[in-house]
């Protein structure tokens, strides 16, 4: 039966991959932009989220934040808003799939009119994966999907911050992974649509690392002037296999 409705439900170079956590599946593209690290690592940054929480997840691609927390938290309800029809349809198809339709519903629309499609100031918390890059800069892929997950060519960073601020209630938390160099950039916008960063890590690919690779951040709106920065997380030893804090973050979804 599980065969026959894979068949049914995946389109021309697609697949199915295992999440490895509580027997869920996501659709992928083969030739698009797929889920990396850094969406597990801030899932579980993430972690302090509250049960029964009603969750946003903006640029949610395939899902698979949505999906991460569903296992790891049980939230109310989750939203998964994505600007690309083909890339949401994966997410809807990939939810019918794990049978949470009644959890986990996707909106096809723009961050920048998220007013126009939801109960502003209604949300618990909203996670984000944004676009790293800034238009005209880095380098460019052919492929459109892996160009707009990457650059901000349809939102830019403070267009991200600002959906997250119409969204949440008041206190409530937004949650983001990013590139390090552009902290300055994220941090300005925090503060204009009154957000106070309340806890960040940086990430680093192992501790011999000049420099690091990913930033995490939690943010409060209107939240008071607080801020924790945390022990730095290292993804490889130096033998190139997973650090254990990696290996430990990745047994917990078997």
């Amino acid at each position: 039966m599980l065969q026959k409705k894979v068949r049914k439900i995946l389109k021309e170079n697609e697949r199915i991959d295992d999440l490895q956590i509580n027997n869920l599946k996501i659709i992928q593209d083969n030739s698009g932009f797929c889920f990396g690290i850094d969406s597990v690592i801030l899932s579980e940054f993430a972690k302090d989220i509250k049960k029964n929480s009603k969750i946003m997840d903006l640029g949610t691609g395939t899902g698979i934040l949505g999906f991460l927390l569903i296992a790891k938290i049980n939230p109310m309800h989750v939203l998964g808003v994505e600007v690309q029809e083909d890339v949401a349809d994966m997410a809807k198809r990939s939810i019918k799939l794990n049978n949470l339709i009644n959890k986990f519903n996707i909106l096809n629309c723009n961050v920048k009119n998220i007013s126009e499609n939801i109960q502003i100031n209604s949300y618990d918390v909203v996670i984000t994966n944004p676009p790293y890059k800034k238009l005209n800069t880095g380098e460019k892929n052919n492929n459109e999907k892996k160009l707009i997950s990457r650059h901000e060519i349809l939102g830019d960073l403070n267009d991200f911050i600002n959906a997250a601020k119409i969204a949440l209630k008041d206190k409530g938390s937004l949650y983001m992974v990013h590139r390090p160099e552009r902290l300055s950039d994220i941090i300005f916008s925090l503060k204009q649509n009154k957000f106070e960063p309340k806890r960040i890590k940086f990430v680093y690919s192992n501790e011999n690392s000049n420099e690091a690779k990913l930033v995490l951040i939690k943010a409060v709106k209107n939240g008071g002037e607080f801020l924790k920065i945390e022990k730095p997380l290292f993804i490889y030893n130096k033998d190139g296999n997973y650090t254990n804090e990696i290996s430990e973050i990745y047994n917990n979804l078997n």
